[in-house]
């Protein structure tokens, strides 16, 4: 061991009879700690968080979509279907025809995002953990069309299930028509569903009823058109190298994203929240740090005459300042090596027991999520030991300078 670090060793574990000073170090000690410990929690939260909404849209968002760059429709070919299916990776690709709609449910109606799919839809098994009523049946044996609604719709309308008299009744509006009069029952295409089953997700998923491609391509008059693609992939296919052979192969006429892509807005959000909150714990841990300044520089202060006695033996300024850094780095280094482990452990158990929960209760999660990344303990680390030299420098240089003064 460097003789630098010898000496700073004793210094931190004598017994001083200036117990100030040592109370000093044990608060620098604990604030680095805290700090240490918030950060490996907050940060490993977020990856949570992150972590979570993957899964929300995994639930219902296609590993690949594919819009046309202008207009709201396009018109599908077999030839189409089948060059898709070409592609490494891809499994299944649904045709979708989407739009706002308006849905009535006995005496009550909402707006609604009606979404036909074709029948590959029940071969995706997307939304089976998302089902809290009935099942994910577009078409009955008797060629019954269903329409599978979201929880938000459902109550929203006060629908029933068990009701098989009162039918689901979605209308839109008739094109081609130069004059449209919306009080009118004739400017609507109607279409009567059968509620099949009722899914829940989250609130930005409320708003959804899926029906049979079908009966909503009749409605809405797309006549072979249809307003998206979605690519399903086998499990573990990188969704970005799909989504850009795709893309090659399909040209600029159409817009191609991967998941990612689709929720990059909300996925940028939580980046940057995470990264403001990183910034403001480190200040924190700065702030924590300072008491590491004050007791270095009342150590120097208290070792005055054994500054002196070492360089009378010859030490050298640069010793003087390694003594005292390394005082430094003992106090902030045991801080956040404390920091680290009571984060790890505390992440570990929510991870494993759940112990704080979200308040509600759904398909994918009750307790809050938490996911812990090394490289966010790396960083942590590297973000104390920076403080800690910053902090230290200080106080070692100036007991250097003081000590050579006393020599003179």
């Amino acid at each position: 061991m460097d003789i630098s670090y010898r000496i700073a060793v004793r210094y931190f574990f004598s017994r001083n009879k200036r117990s100030f000073i040592s109370l000093i170090a044990r608060i620098a000690m604990a604030g680095v700690a805290v700090g240490t410990m918030a950060m490996v929690v907050v940060l490993s939260v977020f990856n949570g968080m992150e972590d979570l909404n993957r899964k929300i849209f995994k639930t219902f968002d296609a590993d690949v979509r594919i819009v046309p760059a202008e207009g709201k429709r396009f018109k599908v070919t077999p030839a189409m279907i089948s060059g898709l299916k070409t592609v490494n990776g891809v499994k299944l690709v649904t045709q979708v025809v989407e739009d706002n709609a308006l849905a009535r449910y006995g005496n009550q109606q909402t707006i609604i995002r009606l979404k036909g799919v074709d029948s590959t839809f029940e071969q995706q098994k997307q939304l089976d953990t998302a089902v809290i009523e009935g099942s994910l049946k577009l078409i009955g044996n008797n060629g019954t069309p269903y329409a599978i609604i979201a929880e938000g719709i459902r109550n929203a309308l006060s629908i029933s299930l068990e009701d098989i008299f009162t039918p689901l009744e979605l209308l839109y509006p008739r094109t081609g028509s130069k004059t449209l009069n919306l009080t009118s029952p004739e400017a609507f295409n109607q279409l009567d569903l059968r509620p099949g089953g009722v899914f829940s997700i989250e609130s930005r998923y409320d708003d959804y009823i899926i029906a049979p491609l079908k009966q909503v391509e009749s409605l809405m008059g797309y006549d072979g058109e249809r307003s998206a693609l979605e690519v399903y992939l086998t499990p573990g296919y990188p969704e970005k190298d799909a989504a850009e052979e795709i893309s090659a192969k399909l040209g600029k006429t159409f817009v191609v994203k991967d998941r990612d892509s689709l929720n990059a807005d909300l996925l940028r959000a939580i980046k940057m929240e995470k990264l403001f909150v990183a910034v403001t714990l480190s200040l924190i841990i700065l702030v924590a740090a300072i008491n590491i300044f004050f007791s270095l520089s009342m150590l120097a202060i208290e070792k005055k005459n054994d500054v002196s006695m070492l360089y009378a033996m010859g030490a050298t300024q640069s010793l003087i300042r390694k003594i005292f850094i390394a005082e430094g780095a003992i106090v902030a280094f045991s801080g956040a090596v404390a920091g680290l482990l009571g984060g790890i452990i505390i992440c570990w158990l929510q991870i494993r027991y759940g112990f704080v929960s979200m308040g509600m209760t759904t398909s994918l999660v009750d307790a809050y999520p938490v996911k812990l990344i090394w490289e966010d303990i790396l960083y942590t680390g590297v973000i104390v030991v920076m403080i800690t030299m910053v902090v230290s420098y200080i106080p070692a240089r100036r007991a250097a300078e003081a000590g050579a003064l006393l020599r003179v």
